[in-house]
């Protein structure tokens, strides 16, 4: 069950071919302590069922049909959980950073093959009631080399990082945000291939430093999402997200 945006059968047959999405799941999860110490975040029940689940559920509301994990910390389990994704109406591909964690950026490098020319990526710990083929549209029309979707934070949720106005992003800024910042990165973005195909392969770094460098070049879309995000980064988020689910079963 898809909580939020859903599609109509009338919006499936007038959409393009939907992107794959990429899925960056391989991260250690520190800030959750013993929770995550055997289990990856993206395991961890949350109403009966594991968190990927409910992420898989709602893009298959949206229309997506391709997935690729990229997984490190404890991968392996979220394979034999999930496989092939075809219980979900998916198919599932896994990317594995292996021995050396590659980042956010590094980790979505490595998974270019399996991903193609353009695809939308998404952290592991996010839930994201948006409309991606509207998404996708905007970055399709945008003829740029990436599209980041924004939230109007004012602060609220996490420190906000984006200067956004007028549909156009004017910074970014993920480590020193300055004050005059009243939006954040929603966690959702598209991108073309060719803008990750500057970093060597097998390189750890950041999509941060993407975004950053495409917002320099104006080649950063902006895309405005209304409805707010929720994660299972934090215990906070975490029960929050419960709420969330259990209020509507």
């Amino acid at each position: 069950m898809a909580l939020g945006r859903k599609t109509s059968p009338r919006d499936v047959l007038s959409a393009p071919e939907p992107l794959p999405v990429a899925i960056l799941a391989g991260g250690m999860a520190t800030r959750l302590g013993e929770l995550t110490k055997r289990v990856p975040k993206s395991l961890l029940e949350i109403a009966g069922r594991p968190f990927l689940a409910w992420q898989l559920d709602l893009l298959h509301a949206n229309g997506i049909r391709h997935v690729v994990l990229c997984v490190g910390h404890l991968g392996e389990m979220i394979r034999r959980r999930f496989g092939d994704g075809r219980q979900y109406g998916l198919s599932i591909e896994y990317s594995l950073d292996g021995p050396v964690l590659l980042g956010t950026g590094g980790a979505l490098r490595n998974a270019l093959p399996l991903l193609g020319r353009a695809f939308f990526v998404l952290y592991g710990d996010s839930y994201l009631p948006v409309d991606m083929p509207a998404v996708q549209s905007a970055f399709e029309v945008s003829g740029k080399s990436a599209l980041m979707t924004v939230y109007a934070n004012r602060g609220k949720y996490d420190r906000s990082n984006v200067r956004f106005q007028r549909g156009r992003i004017l910074a970014y800024d993920k480590v020193a945000p300055s004050r005059d910042m009243r939006h954040i990165d929603y966690g959702l973005s598209a991108l073309n291939a060719s803008a990750l195909e500057a970093f060597e392969s097998r390189q750890c770094f950041d999509l941060a430093q993407i975004f950053t460098g495409l917002v320099h070049k104006g080649e950063l879309a902006g895309y405005l999402v209304r409805e707010r995000f929720y994660e299972i980064g934090s215990p906070g988020g975490i029960e929050e997200f419960r709420r969330l689910v259990t209020a509507h079963r």
